[in-house]
This record gives C-alpha cells, sequence and structure tokens, in this order.
C-alpha cells in the first residue's frame, strides 16, 4: 500500500493520475485550508468556494508538480493566489493581507496539520481571556467581520471606542505571544492596526 503521509510519493501519485492519491490528499488538507481561507475571506462560503478552485485547479495542472516542493506548501500558497485573483479589486484588502501572508507561509510551511492546530488552539486560549468588552469588539470586528461603523451601531458605543479596544486587544495578545504565535494570530484575524502604518 502507498504511503501518501510521504509527500514525494504523495506528489508522484498525483502526477500519475491516481484517485487514492487525490482522495488522500482531499481528506488531509480540506480542513485545514477552508480554516485558512476562512482568514482571509471572512465568508465561509467563499472559502468553500477558493478551496474547492484549488483542488481542481491541483488535478488538472497535477502534471506540472514538483515531487521535490513541500504539497501542504503549494496548496497554501494556491489559496492565497485564488484569493488574489477572486478579490484583487479589493485594494485595502489587499495591502493588509499582503502584509502578512509571507510570514504565514513560512510558518504554514514549517509546521505540519496537528502543530497549526495546536498553535491556533492557544491563540484562540488567549483570546478567551482578554477583558469582556474588549473581547466581544475584538470578535465581532475579526471573527464575525463587522466593520468598526457596524459595531459601533451595535453596541451603541463610538467608533474611536472599537478601535481603541481593538489595538487595545492586538497589544495584549501580543504581549502573550511570542513571534511564532503572533504570526498564527495574524493568519487567523489579519494585521493588527500598527501592521497597516
Amino acid at each position: 500500500m502507498m504511503d501518501f503521509t510521504d509527500n514525494k510519493v504523495l506528489i508522484e501519485n498525483l502526477i500519475l493520475g491516481e484517485e487514492k492519491a487525490y482522495i488522500f490528499l482531499l481528506n488531509t488538507y480540506h480542513r485545514q485550508l477552508n480554516a485558512y481561507a476562512l482568514t482571509l475571506v471572512h465568508d465561509s462560503a467563499m472559502a468553500q468556494d477558493i478551496v474547492q478552485n484549488v483542488f481542481l485547479k491541483t488535478w488538472k495542472s497535477r502534471k506540472k508538480l514538483n515531487s521535490q516542493f513541500s504539497i501542504q506548501s503549494f496548496l497554501y500558497k494556491s489559496v492565497y493566489n485564488e484569493f488574489i485573483n477572486a478579490y484583487q479589486k479589493n485594494k485595502s484588502m489587499m495591502l493588509l493581507h499582503q502584509k502578512y501572508v509571507e510570514s504565514s507561509i513560512e510558518v504554514v510551511e514549517n509546521a505540519d496539520a496537528s502543530m497549526l492546530q495546536k498553535m491556533i488552539g492557544i491563540v484562540n486560549r488567549e483570546v478567551g481571556k482578554l477583558p469582556p468588552k474588549c473581547q466581544k469588539i475584538f470578535i465581532l470586528s475579526k471573527k464575525e467581520g463587522l466593520t468598526n461603523q457596524e459595531i459601533s451601531k451595535f453596541l451603541n458605543i463610538s467608533v474611536k471606542t472599537v478601535e481603541a479596544q481593538i489595538t487595545k486587544a492586538f497589544k495584549i495578545l501580543k504581549e502573550r505571544l511570542d513571534d511564532k504565535y503572533e504570526t498564527i494570530l495574524m493568519l487567523i484575524f489579519g494585521a493588527s492596526p500598527k501592521k497597516l502604518a
């Protein structure tokens, strides 16, 4: 039986058109790629479309794959490129994500799936420890995808207060997390206000 956990074996079988290799690829990476796409677009339907397109394109152009390169890294970069192609009209979003995509890809390349899940879990736990008001605003902004104006209306507070609480959240999280986890923080929630300066 083929050991598809071996990167080279997996890619070589994909190139040959082996469907079992493709099914292994889907089963292994679909969930984490979907989570990554969701950090880019903050919309589950769009995220699923991006990931589906990446898998379809990977299969169609499988003969161009290189067994010397990490398939995981290739897939993550493909998701980001698909995001670029789909949403290039939104220049502000583009600028934000270009600020951190290289460092996020680097972390992805150097960590396996279980390590990534562990790191994401640690970041989420720290978000859960934020002061209640700060945490609520941060989650509305970064997980629910609301704009500062929408949060302002929803909570009946000023936009300045919303901005201050989001900045505070990033500051607290940055102090509690080392450089590696800070990159995961950016991967999950986008760049902090200071990163955009």
